[in-house]
């Protein structure tokens, strides 16, 4: 392969040449091209970035990998000769930690438990698949023996065996009515269509269900269901896939406004923003601005709000998501706008930017301890001592955090319990921290000076955990409830108009509620299409926590 040759060209030269492409790609390959320049203009700035290193760089194109402390200290063993474990950070200024352990064992010497995902699935997983009872043949409970002819048989536990089939996403029957003509009066006679299948439409709830957890809820898009259905020879173009959600909007819809409607009641509340494209507004945003006038807005976010209500003992949690050109704090403000107005603020965790911050509402805000931590990892190759101090510190704080979950502790029981061991943890962090700035033991223009100042500067956020009962360490929940929205974008790339946004909002946030709260998310959009002008009346009785208490009255009946 010869080297490659560098090319130097100019934004104006790049736009230039991406507009004499336009006429001559399809959109598809147009918007490839275009990403193409972007990443060549992105990949060249940031090389003339004299703070770009080659770590932040490759983290920066193939993405991070875990944090783990075992991913971000093993190459970094300090108990290595001319580097002991004791060294001291510059300044000897604190004492280092001789426990390495991420997490501490229980101190009641219970046996560890074995890692979660390893052996076979039993058959309690499948929690939705019919049971068949088989009796054994020629005998019953209380039969003599046929072996012995002395004992009796008695009931045991049965054996269980799960057998698996395969199905295509989309099924179809075919209808071959015969008819019969009359030879002298021109009269037919067609056979009927089964009960209940005559007033059927031709796509029926399940449809838009199947489809909508396919698209939204795994990211697949349209097209690669087109082709996946054409090898089944059940086709279904892209288009009628979309006409068959978007019709089928209507329940869900409600179902989605009530869960804003009850999410804005919740004392505490997660929020934080990833990039999403919208071709729509991209196509207006550059109109506007080959115009000379200011675009409405420039970024295109999907904002992930998670919600927690409930109790301890029966909590739930409510995923929402919008996509537009508002940031996280204005979709959560618009959350709150339906907000009771005899309840208190509520706690708001997100990581420090002011863009999550609602400007029009009051709430007790707390920060996400995991994003100061973020800051140190990735400097833990140029300062391996004082970076590690923190890490390994910061572990012991979580492990107390973790030990309050498996003894299922109540919030006030939580917050006792970090008082009484973090607290102490966290002042130390903090002291120490502020005697490497003081005492000018750490350059404060540094990279690892600004990472301590953004610590010092947030403290009281960040341990809002120590003074307020339920306040969280970080904002994981959230994090790991916008990847559904990063699925969906890496897969699909992009909505086509901000209706598409919309509808694709309303699915993932009914789907992603419907996960975390143990409920199968395809018979709960399916019972939401079946019954429409109930969950139209009574939306807050057709959520995913709730909504079998409506089903079982009306099997009864159909009993």
């Amino acid at each position: 392969m010869k080297p490659a040759e560098i090319v130097n060209a100019t934004q104006a030269e790049l736009d230039d040449l991406l507009a004499k492409a336009k006429p001559t790609f399809t959109p598809e390959q147009y918007l490839l091209l275009e990403r193409v320049f972007g990443t060549f203009v992105y990949v060249m700035q940031a090389l003339q970035n004299a703070k770009t290193s080659l770590k932040r760089f490759r983290r920066m194109l193939f993405g991070a990998r875990t944090e783990s402390i075992a991913n971000v200290l093993e190459s970094h063993d300090l108990d290595a000769p001319g580097e002991p474990l004791n060294a001291e950070p510059a300044g000897d200024t604190a004492p280092r930690l001789a426990d390495t352990t991420a997490v501490d064992a229980a101190d009641d010497g219970a046996p560890p438990q074995a890692k979660p995902g390893h052996g076979r699935i039993g058959a309690q997983a499948y929690r939705d698949a019919p049971v068949v009872t088989l009796e054994p043949p020629d005998v019953s409970s209380a039969d003599p023996c046929p072996q012995c002819t002395a004992g009796k048989v008695y009931d045991c536990p049965p054996r269980t065996i799960v057998k698996v089939t395969g199905q295509p996403p989309l099924g179809a029957t075919v209808y071959e009515l015969r008819r019969l003509r009359c030879r002298l009066c021109d009269a037919v006679f067609t056979a009927p269509l089964p009960e209940g299948v005559a007033q059927a439409p031709k796509y029926d709830a399940s449809c838009a269900s199947m489809l909508a957890l396919l698209r939204y809820g795994s990211g697949m898009p349209f097209f690669r269901l087109e082709g996946l259905q054409n090898n089944l020879n059940v086709p279904l173009p892209d288009a009628t896939q979309w006409d068959i959600v978007s019709k089928a909007v209507t329940a869900p819809q409600h179902a989605y406004d009530e869960l804003i409607r009850q999410a804005a009641q919740a004392e505490l509340l997660h929020n934080d923003d990833t990039p999403a494209r919208i071709l729509s507004l991209i196509k207006e945003r550059s109109k506007a601005e080959a115009a000379g006038i200011e675009p409405e807005g420039k970024a295109i976010n999907t904002s992930g709000i998670v919600a927690v209500l409930g109790t301890p003992q029966r909590e739930v949690r409510v995923v929402l998501f919008f996509t537009g050109h508002a940031h996280a704090g204005d979709n959560l403000a618009r959350v709150l706008a339906q907000r009771s107005r005899e309840l208190e603020p509520p706690m708001h965790m997100c990581d420090a930017l002011a863009a999550n911050i609602p400007s029009v509402f009051a709430t007790i805000l707390c920060n996400c301890l995991a994003h100061g931590r973020r800051r140190f990892v990735d400097l833990v190759d140029n300062f391996p001592l004082e970076c590690r101090y923190v890490i390994e510190l910061l572990a012991k704080v979580y492990a107390n955090d973790e030990r309050c979950r498996v003894q299922k502790m109540s919030p006030e029981q939580r917050l006792a319990h970090h008082k009484d061991h973090s607290a102490a943890l966290m002042l130390a962090l903090q002291t120490w921290m502020s005697e490497q700035l003081e005492r000018r033991l750490v350059e404060p223009n540094s990279s690892l000076g600004g990472a301590l100042t953004y610590m010092l500067k947030h403290w009281n956020e960040l341990t809002l955990f120590l003074r307020k009962a339920g306040a969280p360490l970080d904002n994981n929940v959230c994090e790991r409830a916008l990847k559904r929205a990063i699925r969906h974008r890496k897969n699909s790339l992009f909505y086509k108009t901000s209706k598409g946004a919309e509808v694709g909002d309303i699915y993932m946030s009914l789907i992603h509620t419907c996960e975390l709260c143990g409920v199968n998310a395809f018979e709960y959009l399916q019972a939401l299409q079946t019954h429409v002008e109930d969950v139209l009346a009574h939306p807050a009785q057709w959520l995913p926590w709730n909504y079998r208490e409506q089903l079982t009255p009306r099997l009864a009946r159909a009993a």
